[in-house]
């Protein structure tokens, strides 16, 4: 989890305009939030190495998997009527529940290690 939230959060910044095309229009400036979740998923990598944070980190990590699911909603909507888009849309989908589900073990103390 670490380093998948680590190299999500750079590229945020690195390419912000690929996060941008995702955001909800009725959120508002998109460039925000894409800088704001990437400030998130970099704040939560970094508890999730702090041994005394590893905890914390895995609960704020589940609470963002859950809080960035409507972008993957509205990219669904968003490419509904081109095919590709449309399927590689969806099948990201599901790639959410692992991703909450460790990062649910992070937090319960389940886990090992956050790698």
């Amino acid at each position: 989890m670490t380093g998948i939230l680590g190299l999500a959060g750079v590229a945020h910044f690195l390419r912000p305009q690929t996060f941008d095309s995702i955001v909800p229009p009725r959120l508002g400036d998109p460039r925000v939030w894409t800088y704001a979740s990437g400030v998130a998923e970099l704040a939560c990598a970094t508890m999730l190495t702090v041994p005394a944070t590893r905890r914390l980190g895995g609960s704020a990590s589940a609470a963002l998997m859950v809080g960035v699911f409507p972008a993957n909603i509205y990219t669904v909507k968003k490419h509904w009527h081109n095919p590709r888009g449309r399927a590689i849309a969806l099948a990201r989908l599901p790639l959410q529940v692992p991703l909450v589900w460790m990062s649910w073990n992070i937090a319960s103390g389940r886990a090992e290690s956050s790698d």
